[in-house]
């Protein structure tokens, strides 16, 4: 039958436990680039529901400015949608903001060539902006001679000044001129009449560097054509020619740059679409701004509906934020509204979508932020008017409503993950502890069905588990089984062989006996000697035997009696100086009573084998030392002798059945290694111990034999 094991199961929950993050993460990232591809062709839709509205509309074109072969930067001039009115003060203070808009014009912008022009000469920072129903145009002039018009002057040309040339919406072609006589409020006047006209307003104010002129015009009177010119005059005396600096050449009408104004039916019908969470270009063919809607840092689509942050209401969701979140966004990415965003004002647009979609192709593309702190998301879709492609219109949205719900999902999945890891190592730990406690029962059943002396006491009660346990289980009692079986043959082996061996060991001391009564030859009674020599040691090896076997059988039907130790110890100990003249004792026993609770007769059976062992082991003319002392409720017997030391690592075994450390010279007697076995069943019938070491000197061994005693 196939079964998982234990080990298989850990590997089983842990894999899982590993693996259900990573899909999780797998799943959530196959979830944005779905979203994000959702998000792409969303913006397409937009871009396509936006030039609908824009298709076979010639009107919200401009023509001439539209069809142009090419539109160079510098000559063909872009009004700026102005956040604000300009207040014409000369300071500039209000185009600051503007700044990077400037285009700087320098000798490559003069009507005639001079290599060695200066900037210092001449040069000027220009742009034109739209406000409301005005133009704007500033210039921050650089003029090493400033040259202002005289007071009692007609002559407005023999002095600096700055040329206008325009063409109004009915094509016709006029010029104008600002020369002032001083820092002050300006109009201008026009260059064929010499009549000032008052719809051109500015303010001249002059600086260190030259002077800077403020403008403003009703976009009414322009057309489709607009340029400007700064007319150097370094002297009033000298016959030189002035320099001209213009923006494209103001004599001739054909060569003036084309002014592109905003379209305000187009930013009408763009404004509609304010709505949509886009920010919203429409381009002409030639890549220049014709409306603009919206911005970027606002313009997440419709992904983010419904994700704005809200107040924590219940534990859990104030649990969440306090403490998960700082967790996650450790890892995790927050969407960021402040970065960096160089098409937020431009004249002109660029990109591969714009370029496809010039070409009559939806198109999309996405970009990185230059501080990489958003990734936006660009969808461009052709406009056609008469089966031709007059401009696209594009729209923009950054990946935050994406990444937010992203970050959502992610909350959500490491929510659940914390919860099954929660509940999985809750699962875990109570299944570990249910293991740990089975291995510890079947090894507390072990410990107890074998004692410290390696008998069997006891069994196992297997398991019926179908794991690793339980097979150790049944193992483990099938084991203890065979142990029983085995040791029980051992331990009645020693009364078996006494009884088997006794009877005919009679019979061959016997029929011995009887051939040493007849007369024998020399060499027949040796052998008969040595054949009765042998059979008394085999007589001593069943005795002994039947010592150990005895005293067993006698320990377990024996009645403890209540007796005094130290009576026991003093007469044993009278009897050995009596017994081993010529063996020297020293004695070291207490006065006092010790009251103990068995039977005398073991007590000096086991003083018996102590002093056997140490008279065998003893070196000649040494002293065996026997002392009896009382710790608290406790009898401390020590023997000690000198001579041989215990080998390394027999000191726990040296008291189990049939060990002995005698080598073959000192065996002069049978022996079995029963004698220190006997100590002990003497000790643990008492309920004491004994154990054996050598001394500080290793040059003898200690026996430590400790009794309980009972109160008198």
């Amino acid at each position: 039958m196939l079964r998982f094991g234990l080990r298989s199961k850990f590997i089983l929950l842990s894999c899982f436990l590993f693996l259900l993050p990573w899909l999780g993460y797998e799943y959530v990232w196959e979830m944005e680039k779905f979203l994000r591809q959702g998000q792409e062709k969303t913006l397409v839709g937009t871009t396509r529901a936006l030039a609908t509205a824009l298709h076979e509309r010639p009107a919200l074109f401009d023509e001439q400015t539209n069809f142009l072969d090419q539109v160079v930067k510098g000559r063909d001039l872009y009004a700026y949608n102005l956040k604000n009115p300009i207040q014409l003060d000369g300071k500039l203070n209000d185009w600051d903001s503007y700044q990077p808009l400037f285009w700087h014009y320098d000798k490559r912008y003069l009507q005639k060539t001079d290599n060695k022009h200066q900037a210092s000469d001449l040069s000027f920072d220009h742009m034109v902006g739209k406000f409301d129903n005005y133009l704007y145009a500033v210039f921050k002039v650089t003029d090493n001679t400033l040259i202002y018009r005289a007071k009692n002057s007609l002559s407005i040309t023999n002095n600096d000044y700055l040329q206008i040339g325009l063409k109004t919406p009915d094509g016709q072609f006029n010029t104008y001129i600002i020369a002032p006589r001083q820092d002050a409020w300006v109009n201008a006047f026009d260059a064929n009449t010499k009549a000032p006209f008052t719809k051109i307003q500015g303010y001249f104010e002059s600086t260190e560097s030259g002077y800077n002129v403020e403008l403003r015009f009703p976009i009414s009177m322009l057309g489709n054509k607009l340029g400007f010119a700064i007319v150097d005059v370094d002297s009033k005396e000298a016959l030189l020619e002035p320099k001209i600096m213009s923006t494209s050449n103001l004599n001739n009408p054909n060569d003036l740059g084309s002014v592109l104004v905003p379209s305000p039916e187009i930013s009408r019908i763009l404004k509609g679409m304010g709505h949509s969470g886009s920010r919203i270009w429409v381009v002409d063919n030639h890549h220049r701004v014709l409306a603009q809607s919206g911005t970027i840092q606002n313009a997440d689509g419709v992904w983010a509906d419904g994700l704005a942050n809200q107040a924590p209401e219940t534990w859990w969701q104030r649990f969440e934020q306090n403490y998960l979140h700082p967790i996650y966004y450790k890892i995790l990415t927050r969407p960021e509204n402040e970065f960096l965003d160089t098409l937020h004002d431009v004249a002109s647009m660029q990109g591969t979508h714009l370029a496809k979609a010039l070409k009559g192709q939806p198109a999309s593309s996405w970009r990185l932020t230059p501080d990489s702190k958003a990734v936006i998301l660009s969808a461009a879709y052709p406009i056609w008017i008469q089966d031709q492609v007059i401009g696209a219109v594009i729209a923009e949205e950054t990946t935050n409503g994406v990444r937010t719900l992203r970050n959502k999902s992610l909350e959500k999945l490491f929510n659940v993950i914390l919860a099954v890891m929660l509940i999985g190592t809750v699962t875990l730990f109570f299944f570990a502890s249910r293991i740990s406690n089975r291995i510890r029962r079947l090894r507390d059943t072990a410990e107890q069905a074998i004692d410290a002396q390696g008998r069997v006491t006891g069994s196992i009660n297997y398991s019926d588990a179908n794991d690793e346990i339980g097979d150790l289980s049944r193992s483990f009692s099938n084991i203890v089984s065979r142990l029983g079986g085995y040791t029980d043959y051992l331990e009645n082996m020693s009364s078996r062989l006494s009884h088997e061996l006794r009877t005919p060991v009679a019979v061959v001391r016997s029929s011995l006996e009887n051939l040493q009564s007849l007369p024998q030859n020399e060499l027949s009674q040796k052998y008969l000697d040595r054949a009765s020599e042998g059979v008394e040691r085999l007589g001593k090896i069943i005795t002994t035997m039947s010592e150990a076997t005895r005293l067993e059988q006698s320990i377990q039907s024996n009645e403890p009696e209540p007796f005094d130790l130290q009576k026991v110890i003093n007469g044993c100990m009278q009897g050995y100086q009596l017994t081993y003249p010529n063996q020297l004792f020293t004695l070291d026993v207490c006065q006092n009573k010790l009251p103990m609770q068995g039977a005398p007769e073991f007590i000096a059976q086991l003083l018996d084998k102590l002093i056997n062992n140490a008279l065998e082991f003893s070196e000649v003319n040494t002293a065996i030392n026997v002392s009896l002392t009382q710790s608290e409720n406790k009898a401390i017997l020590t023997v000690r002798n000198t001579g041989p030391a215990l080998p390394e690592g027999l000191t726990e075994h040296i008291f189990d059945s049939m060990v002995s450390v005698r080598s073959q010279q000192m065996q002069q007697q049978p022996h079995l290694g029963l004698g220190l076995y006997i100590v002990r069943l003497v000790c643990d019938y008492h309920k004491g111990s004994v154990t054996a070491q050598n001394n500080e000197q290793a040059d003898g061994v200690v026996f430590t034999v400790t009794l309980p005693l009972v109160n008198g």
